[in-house]
Formats: structure tokens, C-alpha cells, sequence
């Protein structure tokens, strides 16, 4: 946009020819005053001239003027702005904006007040700025004089001012701040509406700390407002933005980083003041204040003793589901696919009217965070170790992880009635492992048991209710409900499942509980057994339905008043969790380095893969060892990870991707098998661990080029060379192997390679030959080559295409 330079001169009442020459003395490109200036350039010119346009029209009004002097003598000093009656009449010129003000007049009357502000940090009641108050000395009105009546209903209240006109900014604003006389009349003093925008604008604050300038502004910071903080003119601040690369109008907006940089460089500190900051300190403050309010909610008259937490520990098929069958009289084992567990459950039974809590974690070493999982939110853990086998890998990492959660540790010494079942052997371990058992002089209890035939079962249980008893275990069944998830997965029928324990307080139906980003209002739980239960009192694991989503396994719940603030508290911590995850991103570095580290990344082979599984700790275990797959010729990338069946549209973002979907112990939902045959999207299922690494591991190999070797399969020599119509024919004898015709051929030549091609002609005698065996003549033509001589080898080999290894 632009103005007109005849345009411009009328409002600042300036003559059209000087305002011209003073435009080409400022080396502006314009040749008349139809010639136009850029907006940003006419606005500064009226800010600079403004003012000066005041003394031309003094002179043309003396008996206004005298008027307003014996006013405002009157007033005791005060100059008034309007007279309770009358409406002047004028002839002198004056700017058009003088009665009804225009857009731009207002627009560059904010800009004056706001510029005052910032001058005075201190934020004063907007008033008309002193750049348009020398313009009216024509204040008192007559009634003798005439005017329009649309000059009195849209002039602005004005003011009191002085009617001299003054330069300097602050003096009027100054007059303006102070009260007006008593003796003014009512009419002359009107409610001044402008003096609303004051509440609703928030101009941005300057402060000095010693030698350091600060900017307090809110955002979004204005280009337009954030130049005034500067002390800088609009334009000025556009021109640096622009030789920084960013253009934007005096009401855009800036970004954070740009105006902090911006700021630096004029010797300032940006501080930006954000409206949620507030309002998180607020919730912060409330929350504190609640807790303070709080009554202590640790009572000991209303503890009581609780059943224990038992972990059970060990290596992989050293008998742990079939020691916890033998203790539950049940066949979880006979159930686990491939006979080993790959799941963690939690299950509670009842001996000598105490009750117990078990939790059986897996052995395979996939399974690594499950045992860790396991072993933290346990009292007691029992290190199940094979008498047949001892100590194994599994068995020594289970045994740091009880370590490092500082639990009780017992060993139960399983299979003692195979044939090889060593004691001794396994305490001599023990001692070497720094847990002596107690018949050495140590202090860890070893109970020896056999699962299959259910001898030391009763041992192992009332040892374990000795150290309970040794513990103290003790819960408030009164006090907030808090409690850890152990598993959790997704039901067809019933949506997101966790089976939990609790740890504190009783859990009912229809209580609400979050854990991170997931909140529940408990519809239903269920017993270790599959039986519904109403209530779930401390130390009791519980499959509970009702999630949002599923939980983090391992992550602990506590209760929240109702629905509402569960979902409200669930909401905070994913938006947190969104915002801990973008400020952590680092920065893009952008250098030709990186560009062809990306065109190398491109090229190389990767296989992508989504893995669904159905519990989260499964999932959690097969993105662990996948990205235990390593290779140096292919990478391996895991696209997502996430629990419950393979659904239409897993299908449709392997198909956008280009990978594999890989199900652990997952169904297909209907129609996912049509859809991915439709997308060509391959789809692999498994229920063994072993296996799906086994299988991922082929797929890679697959997607590698083959590595190439070569088989020689016979050799003739050159005996004789026979012309022919088109060449010539060398005269064989196959001294090793066996000739076959197309087969590919070298033409040896002492040590050196003649030619290389295939064989294109092969006779026995006249006849045409398939094979020559070794031992026998022959004729042979390599394609186009003639250049044999007694006593060449012509070498036959092949070409083998061998899988390659990662």
C-alpha cells in the first residue's frame, strides 16, 4: 500500500511543492506530487511533521486564541478543550483528521501513547497524544460560531492541555494525567471513552537491573509494539528483519527466538511472559495449598498387616510357572506356548489362612525389563535355579535384580528329583555369588522342592511367611489408593485391560485412578482366577477394565476425586509428557555433510517393521531384541510398537511405509488379510520369542544381495587350432571336470587371462556336443574369439549366488 504525495502534504498541512523537495533531498524516488511513498515512510513523516503544523494555524484565530487565554485564566490555569457551548467556525487550513478523526489519525495516536508509555514505564490511562493536541487551539467554542453538527458528535473528547503549543511528548502527557479544576464546567470535561483500552491493553515493560535492560511483553509480540520497547521506529525494525531474511508488517507477529536475537542486539534482555505459565503456577499453588490442608494421611492406628508380595526368579525352563503350579494346584505351564513364559502374572493363594501374592516373571532373555519390573515391586523374591543346572545367565541377572531392589531373597534349589540334581553344587554357586545359604553360616534360606512331585512345597510357603512375619509388612487399607501395573493389554470385547496391585488404600468399582497419561473409572475387576470382585484391598492383584488407553507397565496409579479429575490430571501429563518431548528434539544441523549422510541413509537397506503384540510388556520385550539385531549391510527400523490386534489400519501404515507387520501372541481383526494381499503388505504372526527372532533375522538376509562365488567345473587344452569359413576352432582334450556348452570360459594363457566369454560352439568329431567329459576331444569356439594357440587352457566355471549373512 501507498500514499500520494499531495495526499500526504494535506494532512500534515504541508504545501505540496516543499513537501516534494523535501522528499527528493531525502532521496526518494518521486518526480511529482501525484508520485506515491510507501506507507511505512508516510506515517514517519507524519510523526516527524505532526507538531509543526500547529504554529501556521495559531496566528489565523487571535480571538480564539485570546478567548482560550481568558479561559483558561478563568480555570485557574487549566486549559480546557472543549467550551460548554458553540461550535467554531475556521479558516484556516487544518489536517482533514482535525473533527472527524480517520483511521490512520487514530491508528497514529495509539502509536504516540503507546511510545509515551514505554518513555515513562509506567503504564498511564491512554489519552489523545500530544502530537495532535497542538493542532486545536481552537479549544474554547463560541456560540457565536458555526460549525457542522457532525463535528460535534464524533469529535473525541479532549484532554486538558495547554493551548502554547509544546514539543516535548511528556509534558503533555503530564497535563493530561492531572485532574482537571474545580471551577471547569461539566460539559467541558465529558466521560472520556478511550480511557477503556487501558484495562485490555498490555504494553510491553521496560525495567534495568544494574546494567542490564529488561522487556517484560507477553505474547504475541507485535512488530509494531515490540520497535516501540526497542525505541526504534517501525520501519527501522522491518529493514533489520528483512536483511535477516523475515518479512512481516508492522501487525505481525514475531517468533520468541527471533525477537530474543533481535533484542540482544540492541543491547536488551527479552522476557517473555506466558499466559499459561500463570495460570500453571496458580494450579501449582492450589495443589500445594491442598496438600498443606491435607490431614496427615500416615495414621499408625490404621495400619494392619498385609499379605506379602512374592517374586519368583530364575533361568529360563528351571521349573518357575511349574513350582507356582504346584502351589496354586493348577497347569499354567501346560499353557505357555513353547513351554516357556512369556508373560508376567500375578496370582494370590491362601495357606494356614494367610494369603500370599506371587508374581511369576519369564526367564527367556528377552525378558529382561519384566524381571526387573517384577523384582521392584516385590517384598520377598524367590530364585528358582534348576539342581540339574545350577547357576545359569538369567539366573545371575535375576539374582542382581533383587540385589538392586534391596528385597529378601530365599532360593528354592527345583528339580530335585531328576537324575544329576546336585545340593551341594548349587551352594558352593552361592557362595561364590557373596549368598551363602544359612546350613553354611549364611543368611539366605534354600528350600529344596520338586515341582512335579510337590515335595518342599509347604517349606517353601511357611519360609516365606517367616520372613513376612520377620518384615512387618503393614498397609493403611483406609489411606489413598496407590498401586503399580504389572501387565497391560487390549480385550476385543472389552477394550484396554492392566492387571494391577495394589499397595495402599482399597480400590471399589467406580473409583477413578490415573497413571500418566491414562486415567480409569473402574467399570469392573477381576480376581487371578477370572472371578469379579467388588473390592481390592492392599497387596491383592486385580485385572481392572475401564482404561483410556494401556499403561505403561511398571508405572504406578494413585486415586483422584471423580471421572472429571482423573481425565483433567491424565490430560496435563500428556500435554507435559508433548512438551518434554518437542524441547528435547535437537536442533537440525544443516550442512552439506548432512545432506549426503541423509543421500547415503536412503540408500541403504533397511527393514521396517511394526510390531503389535498382545500385552505391553511383550511388546516392550520384542522391540528389545530386535534392536539387539545388528548389521553392518542392513539396519533395522522399528516403524511402531503397540498393543492389541493387527488392524486395517496397520496395514495401511506398513503399505505407506513400505514394512512388516510382526504379531507376537496377536490375532487379525476381519478383513485385514484381503486389505494387506491388496497392498502387498506381508504379515508375520508368532506365539514363540526364539522364533520371531529367528524369522526377522531371514528377512534381513533376504533383503541383502547375494554374495557371489565361483565354481570351476572343468578344463580343456588347446591341442590344435582348425580354420573355419568364419574363424577358427581350437582342438581340446578336457584334461579335468567336464565342458558344457553357454557354460562361461577363460582362455588362459600361461598365467595370463586371454579372454573371457562362453562357450558358443562345442562338437565331439562333426557332431554337436551338450558335455565333454574329462579324457575326451573335442572342439570348442569362445563367441568371436580366434586367437587360440597349442597349448592354451580354456577354464569352464559357474557362477553360485550364496545367501548372504548379516
Amino acid at each position: 500500500m501507498s500514499i500520494r504525495i499531495h495526499e500526504l502534504a494535506k494532512k500534515i498541512g504541508m504545501d505540496n511543492k516543499e513537501l516534494l523537495s523535501l522528499l527528493k533531498t531525502r532521496h526518494f524516488d518521486v518526480k511529482s506530487v501525484s508520485s506515491t511513498v510507501d506507507n511505512i515512510s508516510a506515517e514517519a513523516i507524519e510523526q516527524e511533521f505532526a507538531p509543526k503544523a500547529a504554529p501556521a494555524s495559531a496566528p489565523t484565530a487571535p480571538a480564539q486564541s485570546a478567548a482560550t487565554e481568558t479561559e483558561t485564566k478563568s480555570m485557574g490555569g487549566t486549559a480546557v478543550a472543549t467550551a460548554p457551548d458553540s461550535s467554531p467556525a475556521f479558516t484556516t487550513k487544518v489536517p482533514l483528521d482535525a473533527f472527524v478523526k480517520t483511521a490512520e489519525g487514530v491508528r497514529r495516536e495509539k502509536e504516540e501513547a503507546r511510545r509515551s508509555v514505554v518513555a515513562k514505564t509506567t503504564i498511564v490511562p491512554p489519552v489523545r497524544p500530544a502530537a495532535s493536541a497542538p493542532l486545536r487551539p481552537i479549544a474554547p467554542m463560541r456560540a457565536t460560531e458555526t460549525m457542522s453538527p457532525p463535528a460535534i458528535k464524533f469529535a473525541p473528547p479532549q484532554p486538558p492541555t495547554r493551548p502554547a503549543p509544546v514539543s516535548p511528548i511528556s509534558v503533555p502527557l503530564s497535563k493530561a494525567a492531572s485532574p482537571p479544576a474545580p471551577g471547569a464546567p461539566s460539559r467541558s470535561a465529558p466521560p472520556a471513552p478511550p480511557s477503556a483500552p487501558a484495562t485490555t491493553y498490555t504494553a510491553p515493560v521496560v525495567t534495568q537491573v544494574g546494567d542490564v535492560k529488561i522487556i517484560h511483553i507477553k505474547p504475541p509480540i507485535i512488530v509494531r509494539d515490540f520497535a516501540t520497547a526497542l525505541g526504534l521506529k517501525p520501519f527501522k525494525l522491518i529493514s533489520e528483519l528483512m536483511e535477516m531474511g523475515i518479512f512481516a508488517a508492522m501487525t505481525q507477529s514475531l517468533d520468541e527466538t527471533v525477537a530474543a536475537k533481535v533484542a540482544e542486539k540492541h543491547g536488551f534482555l527479552l522476557e517473555i511472559k506466558h499466559r499459561a505459565d500463570a495460570a500453571a503456577q496458580q494450579a501449582a499453588k492450589e495443589k500445594e495449598k491442598e496438600k498443606q490442608t491435607k490431614p496427615d494421611a500416615v495414621d499408625p492406628a490404621n495400619f494392619v498387616a498385609r499379605p506379602p508380595i512374592v517374586c519368583i526368579l530364575g533361568h529360563v525352563d528351571h521349573g518357575k510357572t511349574s513350582l507356582l503350579d504346584a502351589i496354586r494346584k493348577a497347569h499354567v505351564a501346560a499353557g505357555e506356548a513353547g513351554g516357556i513364559t512369556q508373560h508376567i502374572g500375578a496370582y494370590q493363594v491362601e495357606f494356614n489362612g494367610r494369603k500370599i501374592t506371587f508374581l511369576d516373571t519369564p526367564g527367556h532373555a528377552a525378558f529382561n525389563k519384566m524381571r526387573a519390573r517384577g523384582a521392584n515391586v516385590t517384598d520377598i523374591a524367590v530364585l528358582v535355579v534348576a539342581a540339574d543346572d545350577g547357576f545359569m545367565p538369567q539366573t545371575d541377572e535375576a539374582l542382581q535384580y533383587a540385589q538392586n531392589a534391596k528385597v529378601t531373597l530365599l532360593v528354592a534349589v527345583n528339580k530335585m528329583d531328576t537324575k544329576g540334581a546336585n545340593l551341594d553344587r548349587v551352594k558352593a554357586q552361592m557362595q561364590e555369588r557373596n549368598i551363602p545359604p544359612e546350613d553354611w553360616g549364611g543368611e539366605t534360606v534354600t528350600v529344596p522342592v520338586s515341582a512335579v512331585k510337590g515335595t518342599g512345597i509347604n517349606d517353601l510357603l511357611e519360609m516365606i511367611l517367616l520372613q513376612a512375619d520377620v518384615l512387618e509388612l503393614k498397609a493403611d487399607p483406609k489411606g489413598e489408593v496407590t498401586g503399580v501395573i504389572i501387565e497391560s493389554q487390549v480385550d476385543v470385547g472389552r477394550g484396554p485391560l492392566a492387571t494391577v496391585i495394589i499397595q495402599s488404600g482399597t480400590l471399589k468399582i467406580g473409583d477413578a485412578i490415573v497413571c500418566g497419561p491414562h486415567w480409569a473409572k473402574v467399570r469392573a475387576m477381576y480376581d487371578d482366577q477370572g472371578l469379579p470382585i467388588k473390592v481390592a484391598p492392599p497387596s491383592t492383584p486385580a485385572r481392572i477394565i475401564g482404561w483410556s488407553g494401556t499403561p505403561d507397565s511398571g508405572a504406578t496409579f494413585t486415586a483422584a476425586k471423580n471421572a472429571r479429575e482423573a481425565e483433567k490430571l491424565a490430560e496435563e501429563e500428556e500435554h507435559r509428557l508433548k512438551a518434554n518431548t518437542v524441547t528435547d528434539t535437537p536442533p537440525k544441523d544443516i550442512s552439506v555433510e548432512t545432506l549426503f549422510a541423509n543421500i547415503a541413509a536412503t540408500q541403504e537397506k533397511v527393514l521396517k517393521i511394526i510390531v503389535k503384540a498382545d500385552v505391553f510388556g511383550s511388546a516392550e520385550a520384542v522391540r528389545s531384541i530386535l534392536e539387539g539385531i545388528k548389521s553392518t549391510k542392513i539396519s533395522l527400523e522399528i516403524v511402531s510398537t503397540d498393543v492389541g490386534l493387527v488392524t486395517k489400519n496397520d496395514v495401511l501404515m506398513a503399505s505407506a511405509a513400505g514394512s512388516i507387520i510382526v504379531g507376537f501372541n496377536v490375532k487379525l481383526e476381519n478383513g485385514v488379510t484381503p486389505l494387506a494381499k491388496h497392498h502387498g503388505v506381508r504379515i508375520e504372526t508368532f506365539d514363540i520369542i526364539y522364533e520371531l527372532n529367528d524369522k526377522v533375522r531371514e528377512m534381513m538376509a533376504d533383503l541383502l544381495d547375494p554374495d557371489l562365488k565361483e565354481t570351476k567345473t572343468g578344463a580343456a587344452e588347446v591341442r590344435a587350432t582348425f580354420p573355419l569359413a568364419k574363424g577358427f576352432v581350437a582342438g581340446c582334450l578336457v584334461t579335468e571336470g567336464k565342458v558344457n556348452r553357454n557354460a562361461s570360459a577363460r582362455l588362459r594363457r600361461g598365467k595370463e587371462i586371454v579372454h573371457e566369454g562362453r562357450v558358443g560352439t562345442l562338437k565331439r568329431f562333426k557332431d554337436d556336443a551338450s558335455e565333454v567329459r574329462a579324457g575326451l576331444e573335442c572342439g570348442i569356439k569362445l563367441d568371436d574369439f580366434n586367437g587360440y594357440q597349442v597349448g592354451d587352457v580354456i577354464e569352464c566355471y559357474e557362477i553360485q549366488k550364496i545367501r548372504a549373512a548379516l
